[in-house]
């Protein structure tokens, strides 16, 4: 940085010239940048103006709630459960806010016939506890599909969504049938492919 005084340059150590803050008493200084020359004694501090964006909040009546149905017929568990996951909350959707439930309600049927990668349909385990002391009991997957398909769609589903009231309240809008049939038909649902590879 060039100091001129009394018509004779100078070097000015870096410590006693601040970027953005120019602070010397009696000399002429350049701005670092390549600005105005400005009288030394004078402090000029530059400031940038910060750009703040508010938290969008959608209302209820910008949410419109849409019913599609998925097959789960030969679709690996957990990949049919993020696509759930991501209906159910709305992430789909412009309007999305992590604070709403913006989603829509969603369809599973056929969920006797998912698939299970590798072998975790015998060593994969369901877990549950009663809440009392040694109330922990498991489940094979294999078990949990034979008796009730739909809780493992559930199970898997619930896992992939927040831990609060908010996903509890989510959650309500999922309907699990084990067979290809389901009472629905009056909400117009529209089928929801899900590409994968072939298993």
């Amino acid at each position: 940085m060039g100091v001129m005084r009394d018509g004779q340059a100078r070097s000015v150590p870096a410590a006693r010239v601040q970027r953005g803050v120019t602070r010397l008493p009696g000399w002429f200084v350049e701005h670092p940048h390549g600005g105005r020359r400005v009288q030394a004694d004078q402090t000029t501090i530059h400031t940038r103006r910060l750009r703040t964006v508010r938290t969008f909040s959608p209302k209820d009546s910008d949410i419109t709630r849409r019913w599609h149905v998925i097959d789960a017929s030969d679709v690996v568990l957990g990949r049919l459960a993020s696509h759930v996951a991501v209906l159910l909350r709305g992430k789909h959707k412009p309007i999305f806010a992590p604070h709403v439930d913006t989603g829509d309600f969603v369809i599973v049927v056929n969920a006797s016939k998912v698939a299970l990668s590798g072998s975790k349909l015998e060593q994969k385990q369901a877990y549950r506890h009663s809440g009392y002391p040694g109330g922990l009991r498991a489940v094979s997957y294999a078990s949990l599909m034979a008796a009730s398909p739909e809780r493992a769609v559930e199970k898997a589903v619930r896992g992939m969504l927040p831990k609060n009231a908010l996903g509890r309240k989510t959650l309500r809008k999922l309907k699990v049938y084990a067979g290809p049939d389901h009472p629905h038909q009056a909400q117009q649902p529209q089928p929801y492919q899900i590409t994968q590879i072939e298993q």
